[in-house]
C-alpha cells in the first residue's frame, strides 16, 4: 500500500541561530510545516523545502512563557497556536505579502518554460510570509494537549479542565469544562448518570477530535482511554458524555481515522489498540491491535518501550507508529504490517554490528503522504559536540522519508484490473512489463525464475481483456515512467492516476487538470491551452474506458460540476471532449462495462451509460443516465465511503446457471463504507421484464434491494466482469483484502452437472485465507495475488568510520520497492475441504489442473495440512490430513505430490503422512506399475530411511532392473550407487534421484566414456590396463568406483549378476544397440564379459535370423543388385590398395603415436585391429585429407527419442580441428590429383552409398565390430561384415580363424550360419549374392582348414596384476597376418579415411551431441 523509497533527506537550515527542533506540524492544507524549537517558531515550505520565516522570543518573555511545547494550525492556514511550558498559548497570525515571493525557480534562455500561466507564482514560487504575535492567553496550568476542531481551540490542561477557546473572539469565548462533572458509561444506553471520573487529580494526557464521529478520543494521566462526545450541538459540560473502552489501562497517545472512523490508541506495552464507535450501542468497539509478533522480531518484540507517536496519513489508508526506544513502523489501515525499522538492514550494519534505532520526537505527513517529516531525537547530542570543530549547526535534525503508494489508496476503480500501479511524487511504477508484449495479450514468453511464486508457463483460454501472465509477473523490476515536467512544475502533487486493461497507457492528475502517457509511444500528451488545464480540478478520481478518459472534475470558471470523456488520440482539448453537468460533487468514479458509476456528496449514487459515436476522424463517445439511487439512509457521511463499484455478482448463482446472459450485467453495486462492505443487488423478485426488442437505454432498470453488509475490516475489493466459462468459480468470485486478517474470497458454489442445488447449500460462501504479501492486484483466471515488498540494499561500507556518524546512507539501507506474487489456490482448496464441501473444491481444481504450478499447488497444501497436524500438541478431534490425501488422489500427479512432500518434510512427520495417504512400498509399486521411475526412485530414498535394508534393496533391485529395461541410463547409474551404499552401510548419504530424466540418457551410444583409447595394445593387455587405470568420475556420480575397488566385495557381485543378466538378455535377444547403449552408458566392461560369454550368450544360434534383426534395428537397408555390377574397379583390391599406399606414405604411421587429447574426461579403448578393419574404399576417396598429425577429438551425442526413426543413436565423432568444421571437404593432398573416376564408376559410387544405413549406425556398428573382434566372438563379426558388406572383416576374421588355436566348434557354426545365409540369399535376398560370391573361396578354404596348435593367450581374459605396456609379438604376429590376408589393405590408410568420413558428419552429429567432448588416446 505505501513503500519507503530510497534514502531520507536531512534538511539544511540556513540560520546560524536556530535551536534544535523539538516539534513539527504541517498545515491542514500541507502546503507548510511549522517547526517549534524551545524558543523559536519556524514556518516552512513544502516543496521545496525552504524556510520562509522564523519568530525568535525575546529572552525576557521566554523565561516568562517557558519554552514552546506544541502548535496547532488554524483550519483556514492563516493562525498558529503555540503553547508553551508555563500554560500560556501563544496566538500567531501569518499575514501573507501579497505578490512577493522569496524563491522563484530560474530557467535558461530559451527553454519552454512560460512564466505567463496562471497560477505560475503561487505553484512555483514560495511566498513571503511574516509571523506576528496576536495574542497571549494564560490558562494558570501546564497545558497537555491542543486540538483545532471547525471554528474553536480545544486545550486540555494538567488541572483536569478542558478549555474550548474561540480562535476570533477570544475573551468571551473562554468556556472551561471540569472532567469530574463529566459522565462516563461503558456505553450510550446505559443510564444517563454515569459514573464520574471520581478523582482529583485526573486529566487529558493526548486527545483529538474525529470529525466523522463528532467528538474526540482521550487518554487520561492514568493510562484509561476514552471518547467523548457532545450530546447536543451546545458544547457544555451536562451536553458532554464518555464512553469507556474497558479493556486499555496503558494508555499513551492517541490518533483519529476520519474516513474510517478508527480511533488508535497507543499502549505502555508497545502495542496500539484499535477502536471503532459502534453505531447502534454508542460503546467503544475493539477492532484490531497492531504489534510486533516474536516471530518476525524475536529480539526487539517486547523491547520497543511504550508508543510514543501514532500518525494517520492524509489519504487515512496506512498509520505510522513510533516507539520511546526509536523505531518505525507502517501498518495499513486494518492492520496490515507493511514496514517496520527496528529488524534487518534498518536495525544491523553490514558487519552484523546492532545500530542505534532512530528515537523520533515528533512526525508529521507531508502532502498526499509521499513525504513524511520527522525529528530526530538522537541529534540534538551528535551536534553540539561537534559543532565547533565543523560547521554542523546548519545540519538540521529534521529528516524527510519518500513513500511510492498504490493508486488504489486514492483511485479505487483500479480495483477492477489485474495491474499493480504504484504512484510517487514525480513517477509512476507498473508492473505491465513491456509494452509491446501486452499487445498480445495471453502473451506467454515463459523466463523461469527461482521463486516458485513466479512460475509461468502457456495458459489457455484467458480472455482478451487479460495480459499475458509473464507481462504481468515478467521479473522483479517495476516499469517506470517518470511524469512530465512541465505538467508536474504547475500541478505537483499528483494526487489520482490509473492505468488502462491492457497496461498500455497511463493517466495521472495534479492538483489541476491531467495528462496521459502511451506505453508503446512513450510520450505524454497534456493540455494545448494551459488555461483549460488550469481551470478544471478533478475531484472523483478517472478511469480508462477502452480508448477514453473518464473523469469527475469541477469546472474552476464556471462553478460546476462536470462529468468529462476524452479520447486518447485526439488532442488534450475539451472542444474533444464529452461534457455532462452533474448536480453535487463528485467523490468517487468507477467504470463497468460500459457503465459509469459515480457517487456524489449527497450520498446518492448515479449510473449513466456510456457509448462510442464514430463521428467523423475522431470518436466521440455519449452518456446518458440510466438510474439513480438514494444512499442517504444509510451513510452517516459521504466522506466515509472507501470505494463503490458495480459487479455481476448476485447471492443466487442459481439464476445465472439458467440465464447465462445476465452474468455478465450489472447486477449489484458494492459499497466500502469505511471498512464495512455493503452490496445492494437488483431487486428481480417482482415481474420480470423480456427485454428482447427493446432498445437497451430506453428499458426501465430493475431497482436495488436493501443493503447487505458482506464483510468487515475491508481495505480492497476486485471483481471482473470477465466470462470464462472453465473457471467460473474464479472470475465469478469477489475478492477482499481485509488488512492484518489476509484476504477473503466470496466464492460462488455451483450445483454439478446442473443438477437442482440442495436448498440447504448456501449459493456463495466466504473464506478467508492468509497470504504473506499485501494484495495489490488478483490475476483471476491464474489464480494469483499480486503485490509489492520492501527491500533493503546496505551501503554503509563506502563510508570510512571517521565521516560516517552523520552520513544518512550509513544510518539508513537504501529502500527498493520489489515485485512480488503468490500462490493462493490451496487455501481455497483447503477451507473447501474443511467446510465438507469437497465436490466444489473438486470443481475448482478441476478447472485450474492446467495451470504450471498446479502440481505445487497440491504439494502445498498436503505440506501445510501435514506441518500442522502433525506438529499440533493438543489431538486432532477431526483431522484434515485423510481428507487431503484422498482429494489429491483425484489428479494423476497424486504420487509426486506425496512423495515431494515428504522428501521436502522432516523425517520424524512421515509416519503421520504415510497413514493417511498409504504405505509407501504400495505407493512404490504404483509408480512401477505407472512405468514413473524417478517418482519411484524418489519413494526408495523414504523406504531405504523407514524400512530395514533388506527391503530396501528388494526394491531397489526391482527399480533397478526396470530401469535396465526401459533404458533410463541416468538412473540406473544412480541405483547402482545406491545399492552399494545399502551394502557398504553408507546410508547417510541417499542418492540424488533425477527429477526429470536427462535428454542424453534417453539412448544412444556414448562412446569413449571414461575408458582409455590404446590403439596399439592387444586384447589382453588392455584389460590388465583396463582393470587397474579405468576410473569413473562421471559428472552426473554414478557407481564408477566399484571398478577401482575390490571386486570381490559381496555388493559388487550382486550388483555386477544384474548387470551381466541384462547383457545375457540383450544378446539373446540380439538387441546389439541397446547393448551398446547399455554398455558406454553404465561403463560395462563389454569385452571381458564377451570373452566369458564367447561359447554361451556371445553365440549366435541362429544367423539368418540375426542378420535381419541387426538390419531392423540399425536401420540398415537390404542390399540390392546394382545394374553394372559386372566390371567394376572395386571388385578386386588394386584400387583400395593404392589408395592405401598414397596415404602411407604421406602419414607416417609415427603420427598415431600417443596423440593425448586433453578434454577432462577420461578415456577410451579401442585396438589397433579395429583399425585394419574399417575400410570403406568409395567414401575414402571423398573424404581423405591428409593434413599431417592432428589432433582428435571424439564427441559423444545422445538419441533425440526412441520414437524418432530418424536419429539412430550417437557414436564416436572422431574430428579433425581444421578450419574446415561447415562440412565442405575437399581434396588437399597432391597425392591425390593424378586419381580420377570414369561415368561407371561414379554410377557405382552412388548406387553403393544408397545401399547403406544412416552414417550413425554405421558408426555404431564399427564400434560393435570392434568390441566382438577384441573379445573374438568371431561370428558375431562375420553378421556385421555381411551387413556392413565388407570383404576385409570377412577376410580378418578368416585369418584369425586360420592362424589360431579357435575352438572348432565355432569354426563349424559360423561354417554353418554362412552356408545358412548364402541359402537365404538366394531365395529372398538375392542382393547380397553378389558379395557372397566374393567372399565364397574363402569360406571354402575355411573348411579345409588343418588343425593347429596356436597359444591361446590372445583371446583369453588375464589376470588383472599383469600389466604389460608393450604388445605382445603374438598380438603384433596375428595382427600382421589379418591386414596382410586376402585382402590385402594398409591399417593406418583405412582409418584415416574412416576418421576423415566421420569427420564429414560432423556436423549434424554435433545437433545431438549434448555430453560434451571426450578424451582418446590413439597409438
Amino acid at each position: 500500500m505505501y513503500f519507503l523509497s530510497g534514502w531520507p533527506k536531512r534538511l539544511l537550515c540556513p540560520l546560524e541561530s536556530l535551536e534544535q527542533p523539538l516539534h513539527i506540524q504541517t498545515d491542514p492544507q500541507r502546503a507548510f510545516f511549522a517547526v517549534l524549537s524551545p524558543s523559536q517558531l519556524s514556518i516552512w515550505y513544502c516543496r521545496p523545502s525552504v524556510l520562509i520565516v522564523s519568530y525568535k522570543e525575546l529572552s525576557k518573555a521566554a523565561s516568562q512563557f517557558g519554552p514552546y511545547k506544541q502548535a496547532e494550525w488554524r483550519p483556514d492556514s492563516t493562525m498558529i497556536a503555540v503553547s508553551t511550558a508555563n500554560g500560556y498559548i501563544l496566538f500567531f497570525e501569518i499575514p501573507s505579502a501579497r505578490d512577493k515571493y522569496l524563491y522563484e525557480p530560474m530557467y535558461p534562455k530559451g527553454s519552454p518554460h512560460l512564466k505567463g500561466t496562471p497560477h505560475y507564482k503561487e505553484e512555483q514560487c514560495a511566498p513571503s510570509l511574516n509571523l506576528e504575535m496576536k495574542k497571549v492567553l494564560d490558562l494558570q496550568a501546564s497545558i497537555t494537549s491542543l486540538q483545532s476542531m471547525l471554528e474553536d481551540l480545544l486545550v486540555a490542561t494538567a488541572d483536569g479542565f478542558l478549555h474550548l477557546v474561540h480562535w476570533d473572539g477570544m475573551t468571551n469565548g473562554r468556556k472551561a469544562i471540569n472532567l469530574c462533572t463529566v459522565p462516563f458509561s461503558v456505553d450510550l444506553q446505559s443510564s444517563r448518570a454515569g459514573s464520574f471520573l471520581g478523582f482529583e487529580d485526573v486529566y487529558i494526557r493526548d486527545m483529538e477530535y474525529c470529525a466523522t464521529l463528532d467528538g474526540f478520543a482521550v487518554v487520561f494521566n492514568d493510562g484509561r482511554v476514552g471518547f467523548i462526545t457532545p450530546m447536543s450541538s451546545r458544547f457544555t459540560a451536562e451536553q458532554l458524555h464518555g464512553v469507556w473502552a474497558q479493556d486499555v489501562i496503558d494508555g499513551t497517545c492517541v490518533a483519529v481515522n476520519n474516513k474510517y472512523r478508527l480511533m488508535a490508541f497507543g499502549c505502555a506495552n508497545g502495542s496500539v489498540q484499535v477502536y471503532t464507535i459502534d453505531t447502534t450501542t454508542g460503546a467503544m468497539q475493539f477492532s484490531h491491535k497492531l504489534e510486533l509478533t516474536p516471530k518476525q522480531y524475536p529480539d526487539i518484540w517486547n523491547k520497543t518501550g511504550p508508543v510514543k507517536l501514532i500518525r494517520w496519513s492524509p489519504d487515512s489508508c496506512v498509520v505510522m507508529v513510533t516507539w520511546e526506544c526509536g523505531g518505525l513502523s507502517l501498518w495499513s489501515v486494518f492492520g496490515a504490517q507493511l514496514i517496520c525499522t527496528l529488524g534487518g538492514d534498518f536495525a544491523y550494519q553490514s558487519d552484523g554490528a546492532k545500530k542505534d534505532p532512530l528515537k523520533i520526537s515528533s512526525m508529521t505527513w507531508g502532502s498526499e503522504g509521499y513525504h513524511l517529516w520527522v525529528i530526530d531525537g538522537n541529534s540534538s547530542s551528535n551536534m553540539k559536540s561537534e559543532r565547533d570543530a565543523n560547521n554542523e549547526a546548519r545540519q538540521f535534525g529534521i529528516l524527510q522519508f519518500h513513500f511510492i503508494k498504490s493508486a488504489l489508496t486514492v483511485n479505487p476503480c483500479m480495483s477492477n484490473q489485474e495491474q499493480v500501479l504504484l504512484q510517487g511524487e514525480d513517477r509512476l511504477y507498473l508492473n505491465c512489463g513491456d509494452a509491446t508484449q501486452a499487445q498480445n495479450p495471453r502473451n506467454t514468453s515463459a523466463h523461469s525464475e527461482h521463486k516458485l511464486t513466479r512460475e509461468r508457463g502457456p495458459f489457455s483460454d484467458g480472455g482478451l481483456d487479460s495480459q499475458g501472465l509473464s507481462t504481468l509477473l515478467g521479473h522483479r523490476h517495476w516499469h517506470v515512467v517518470q511524469i512530465h515536467s512541465t505538467y508536474l512544475e504547475s500541478n505537483w502533487p499528483i494526487r489520482f492516476s490509473a492505468i488502462d486493461k491492457l497496461g498500455q497507457n497511463v493517466a495521472v492528475v495534479g492538483k489541476f487538470g491531467f495528462a496521459h502517457y502511451s506505453l508503446l509511444t512513450k510520450k505524454w500528451k497534456l493540455f494545448g491551452n494551459i488555461t483549460q488545464e488550469q481551470n478544471m480540478v478533478v475531484t472523483g478520481g478517472l478511469a480508462w474506458w477502452n480508448d477514453f478518459i473518464v473523469l469527475a472534475c469541477y469546472n474552476l470558471n464556471d462553478h460546476q460540476e462536470e462529468l468529462r470523456i476524452y479520447l486518447r488520440t485526439s488532442n488534450l482539448d475539451n472542444a474533444f471532449a464529452h461534457i455532462t453537468k452533474v448536480q453535487a460533487d463528485t467523490l468517487l468514479l468507477s467504470v463497468f462495462r460500459d457503465i459509469v458509476i459515480l457517487f456524489r456528496a449527497d450520498c446518492s449514487i448515479c449510473l449513466y451509460s456510456i457509448e462510442r459515436r464514430p463521428e467523423g476522424l475522431n470518436p466521440t463517445a455519449s452518456i446518458q443516465v440510466l438510474q439513480e439511487v438514494s444512499m442517504s439512509r444509510y451513510i452517516p457521511h459521504p466522506f466515509l465511503v472507501v470505494s463503490v463499484t458495480l459487479t455481476s455478482v448476485r447471492t443466487e448463482t442459481g439464476i445465472t446457471l439458467k440465464m447465462p446472459q445476465q452474468a455478465c450485467e450489472a447486477e449489484s453495486i458494492m459499497l466500502n463504507l469505511a471498512g464495512q462492505l455493503i452490496m445492494l443487488q437488483r431487486d428481480r423478485s417482482g415481474p420480470q421484464i423480456r427485454d428482447k426488442d427493446n432498445n437497451p437505454n430506453q428499458r426501465k432498470h430493475l431497482p436495488f434491494c436493501a443493503p447487505v453488509v458482506l464483510a468487515q475490516s475491508v481495505e480492497n475489493v476486485w471483481t471482473t466482469c470477465r466470462i470464462n466459462k472453465q473457471k467460473r468459480h474464479l472470475l465469478e468470485a469477489l475478492w477482499l483484502s481485509c488488512g492484518g486478517a489476509g484476504m477473503k474470497v466470496w466464492l460462488p458454489l455451483f450445483p454439478r452437472d446442473h443438477r437442482k442445488p440442495h436448498s440447504f447449500l448456501s449459493r456463495r460462501i466466504m473464506l478467508p485465507f492468509h497470504i504473506n504479501i499485501y494484495p495489490l492486484a488478483v490475476l483471476f483466471e491464474d489464480a494469483l495475488v499480486l503485490g509489492a515488498v520492501n527491500d533493503t540494499v546496505l551501503y554503509d561500507c563506502l563510508y570510512t568510520q571517521t565521516s560516517a556518524r552523520e552520513h544518512l546512507e550509513v544510518l539508513f539501507p537504501f529502500s527498493i520497492v520489489e515485485r512480488t506474487s503468490q500462490i493462493y489456490l490451496h487455501h481455497i482448496l483447503r477451507q473447501l475441504l474443511v467446510r465438507n464441501l469437497g465436490e466444489q473444491a473438486l470443481l475448482l481444481a478441476h478447472s485450474c489442473a492446467t495451470l504450471p504450478y498446479f502440481p505445487h499447488v497440491l504439494e502445498l497444501m498436503l505440506h501445510e495440512v501435514l506441518e500442522e497436524e502433525a506438529t499440533s500438541r493438543e489431538p486432532i478431534p477431526d483431522p484434515l490430513l485423510p481428507t487431503v490425501a484422498k482429494f489429491i488422489t483425484e489428479f494423476p500427479l497424486f504420487l509426486q505430490t506425496v512423495v515431494h512432500c515428504a522428501r521436502k518434510t522432516e523425517y520424524a512427520l512421515w509416519n503421520y503422512l504415510f497413514a493417511a495417504v498409504g504405505n509407501p512400498k504400495d505407493l512404490f509399486e504404483e509408480c512401477l506399475m505407472a512405468q514413473d521411475l524417478d517418482t519411484a526412485a524418489s519413494y526408495l530414498i523414504i523406504l531405504q530411511n523407514m524400512e530395514v535394508p533388506a527391503v530396501s534393496r528388494q526394491h531397489a533391485t526391482l527399480l533397478f532392473n526396470t530401469a535396465l529395461e526401459q533404458g533410463k541410463w541416468d538412473l540406473c547409474r544412480h541405483m547402482i550407487r545406491f545399492l552399494k551404499a545399502i551394502g557398504s552401510g553408507e546410508t547417510e548419504t541417499p542418492p540424488a534421484t533425477p527429477t526429470t530424466q536427462e535428454p542424453s540418457s534417453s539412448s544412444g551410444f556414448e562412446f569413449f566414456r571414461h575408458r582409455s583409447i590404446s590403439l596399439s595394445q592387444s586384447a589382453e593387455n588392455l584389460h590388465s590396463k583396463f582393470n587397474l587405470t579405468k576410473t569413473l568420475s562421471m559428472p552426473s556420480g554414478p557407481s564408477g568406483k566399484r571398478w577401482s575397488k575390490d571386486s570381490d566385495c559381496a555388493e559388487n557381485m550382486y550388483i555386477d549378476m544384474m548387470l551381466w543378466r541384462h547383457a545375457r538378455r540383450l544378446l539373446e535377444e540380439i538387441k546389439l544397440k541397446d547393448l551398446g547403449c547399455f554398455a558406454a552408458q553404465l561403463g560395462f566392461e563389454l569385452i571381458g564379459w564377451l570373452c566369458k560369454e564367447r561359447t554361451r550368450a556371445a553365440r549366435v544360434e541362429d544367423f539368418v535370423f540375426a542378420l535381419k534383426k541387426l538390419h531392423k534395428d540399425f536401420l540398415w537397408p537390404f542390399p540390392v543388385i546394382p545394374a553394372s555390377s559386372v566390371n567394376s574397379p572395386f571388385k578386386n583390391g588394386k584400387y583400395k590398395t593404392a589408395v592405401g599406399e598414397q596415404l602411407l606414405k604421406s602419414q607416417s604411421a609415427d603420427t598415431f603415436v600417443n596423440m593425448e587429447m586433453d578434454t577432462g574426461v577420461s578415456n577410451t579403448p579401442r585396438s589397433r585391429s579395429w583399425l585394419g578393419t574399417i575400410g570403406s574404399s568409395q567414401r575414402e576417396l571423398d573424404t581423405v585429407s591428409s593434413h599431417g598429425p592432428h589432433m582428435q577429438d571424439a564427441f559423444l551425442s545422445p538419441l533425440l527419442s526412441k520414437g524418432d526413426e530418424c536419429s539412430i543413436g550417437s557414436a564416436t565423432d572422431l574430428t579433425e580441428t581444421s578450419s574446415m568444421v561447415d562440412g565442405d571437404w575437399t581434396m588437399v593432398d597432391e597425392n591425390f590429383s593424378s586419381l580420377s573416376l570414369t561415368q561407371s564408376e561414379l554410377e557405382h559410387i552412388s548406387l553403393e552409398l544408397a545401399s547403406k544405413g544412416p552414417h550413425k549406425s554405421q558408426v555404431q556398428l564399427r564400434y560393435l565390430l570392434h568390441i566382438f573382434m577384441e573379445a573374438g566372438c568371431l561370428d558375431w563379426c562375420i553378421i556385421i561384415g555381411l551387413i556392413l558388406r565388407e570383404s576385409s572383416v570377412i577376410n580378418q576374421v578368416f585369418s584369425i580363424m586360420q592362424s589360431s588355436d579357435i575352438d572348432r566348434e565355432i569354426c563349424q557354426n559360423i561354417k554353418t550360419g554362412l552356408y545358412a545365409v548364402d541359402k537365404w540369399a538366394s531365395t529372398d535376398c538375392p542382393g547380397y549374392k553378389p558379395f557372397l560370391n566374393i567372399i565364397k573361396p574363402q569360406i571354402q578354404k575355411l573348411s579345409e582348414i588343418a588343425e593347429e596348435q596356436v597359444q591361446p593367450e590372445a583371446f583369453q581374459p588375464v589376470n588383472p596384476s599383469k600389466v604389460t605396456e608393450q604388445a605382445s609379438p603374438r598380438a603384433e604376429e596375428s595382427r600382421t597376418s589379418s591386414s596382410h590376408g586376402s585382402n590385402p589393405q594398409s591399417d593406418a590408410g583405412s582409418s584415416s579415411a574412416s576418421r576423415h568420413e566421420e569427420d564429414k558428419s560432423k556436423t549434424e552429429d554435433e545437433d545431438s551431441f549434448q555430453e560434451g567432448s571426450y578424451d582418446c588416446i590413439v597409438s
